[in-house]
C-alpha cells in the first residue's frame, strides 16, 4: 500500500532528498527535516522541520513538535555521516559523530514520536542502514579500516532489531535497509567516487525507486530484518560469502 503520510529525517541532499521528493509526487504528505533552512525546498508540498540534528538529544522533540500532531504512516531515518579513516589515522570526533547519527538518535526520535502517539498500529519505521554494517559480510578481501562507519552501521542495526522486539506489541514494523551503492556527495567526500563507473553505482532517484518499491511490501512479517532491495548487485562480498550472485534474489535479505 502506497504511504499517506511519510517523515524522512536527513531530506536535505541524496537519497533522503530523492526520497521526500517521490513521495511527495505520489501525493503523499510529507514531513521532511534539515539541520538549518534548505535552500532549495525541493517541493511546495513538502512540510520542513528545520533546526534538527540528529546527534543531538534535541532532535525527537524538535521534530515531535513540527509534525503539529499529524500520524505517520512511514518514517524513514535517512540522516548520515561517513567520516574517512584507516588503521593509521584514526580519528575520535568522526568515529563519535558516526555514532551518534547512526545508532544514538535514531532511538531518541522514534521514541519521542511513539510516546506522542504519532506512530501506532501498521506504521512503519525504515533505518537507511548499510550492508558495511553486517559482519557475517566483512570479508579479508576488503580488508580492514574504516572502523567508525562499519561499527556504527552495525550499531544501528542492533537498534533497529531491538526497536522491533519493543514495539511488536504497538504492530509497529522495523525495518533496516541497504539502499546500494550511490552516487552522492557523502561516497564523493572519502572517494568513492573512482569506483562509481567500475560498480554501476546509482543515483539516488534510483535507489529512492526501488527503496519506496520495497516498503510497499514491508510489513510485520519482515519486522526486525536487514535487506538489500537492489539484492546482492551493489555488495562487493556477496559471492565469497553467500554464493553465487546469480543465485542470490532481489530482494535480498542480509545476514547480521
Amino acid at each position: 500500500m502506497a504511504a499517506r503520510s511519510v517523515l524522512v529525517v536527513g531530506a536535505t541532499r541524496g537519497l533522503g532528498a530523492s526520497l521526500a521528493s517521490k513521495y511527495a509526487s505520489a501525493s503523499a504528505k510529507v514531513f521532511a527535516t534539515a539541520r538549518s533552512t534548505p535552500k532549495d525546498t525541493l517541493k511546495p508540498s513538502i512540510s520542513w522541520i528545520n533546526n534538527v540534528d540528529v546527534s543531538t538529544e534535541s532532535a525527537g522533540p524538535t521534530i515531535t513538535k513540527g509534525l503539529s500532531g499529524t500520524k505517520l504512516d512511514t518514517v524513514i531515518l535517512a540522516a548520515g555521516y561517513f567520516g574517512k579513516e584507516s588503521f593509521e589515522e584514526l580519528d575520535y570526533e568522526k568515529q563519535l559523530t558516526m555514532y551518534k547519527i547512526s545508532a544514538i538518535g535514531p532511538t531518541f526520535i522514534v521514541s519521542s514520536l511513539v510516546k506522542a502517539g504519532l506512530l501506532s498500529k501498521g506504521s512503519k519505521i525504515i533505518l537507511i542502514t548499510s550492508e558495511s554494517g553486517s559482519i557475517t559480510l566483512r570479508h579479508e578481501s576488503e580488508g580492514g579500516g574504516m572502523y567508525g562507519h562499519h561499527a556504527s552501521k552495525a550499531a544501528e542495526n542492533m537498534v533497529g532489531k531491538l526497536l522491533s522486539l519493543d514495539l511488536k506489541d504497538k504492530e509497529i514494523a522495523v525495518g533496516m535497509v541497504h539502499p546500494g551503492f550511490m552516487r552522492t556527495e557523502m561516497t564523493k567526500s572519502v572517494g568513492f567516487d573512482k569506483f562509481w563507473d567500475e560498480a554501476g553505482a546509482i543515483t539516488p532517484d534510483e535507489a529512492a525507486d526501488s527503496l519506496i518499491d520495497w516498503i510497499k511490501t514491508f510489513d510485520m512479517s519482515k519486522t526486525g530484518t536487514y535487506w538489500s532491495p537492489t539484492g546482492p548487485k551493489f555488495i562487493g562480498t556477496a559471492e565469497p560469502v553467500m554464493g553465487p550472485t546469480k543465485n542470490l534474489p532481489t530482494p535480498l535479505e542480509l545476514p547480521w
